[in-house]
Order: C-alpha cells, then sequence, then structure tokens
C-alpha cells in the first residue's frame, strides 16, 4: 500500500489540491510505521515543488 501511495503522490504533485486531498486520504490508511516513510516522502516532494507546502497541514 505504502509504494502504490506514493505513485499517486508522485502522479498527482502537479495540482496542490488533489495532492492535498490524496495526503489526507493517505495518513488515513496506512499504518503509524508508514506514516512516517511517507512523510519523508512527501517532504521530498515538496523541496522540489514549494507551492505543495500547504499539504503539510496534514503530517501533523
Amino acid at each position: 500500500m505504502l509504494d502504490y501511495t506514493k505513485t499517486v503522490l508522485d502522479k498527482v504533485s502537479f495540482d496542490s489540491a488533489l495532492f492535498c486531498k490524496e495526503v489526507k486520504k493517505a495518513i488515513s490508511r496506512l499504518l503509524p510505521y508508514e506514516i512516517e516513510e511517507i512523510k519523508v516522502f512527501i517532504h521530498s516532494i515538496i523541496e522540489k515543488k514549494p507551492e505543495l507546502n500547504q499539504c503539510l497541514v496534514y503530517l501533523n
């Protein structure tokens, strides 16, 4: 599930609203240790595309 979530997030990173929606879904569906991994992945995407940083709200 983690790899699938990473793929989806990577593909929707062109649209910040869609990206935020997928981040919210990912946080609700993944296991606690997977959430820590996905946070690192999301931060790496946000470094490349700073317009997505509004989605950090869902990571806290």
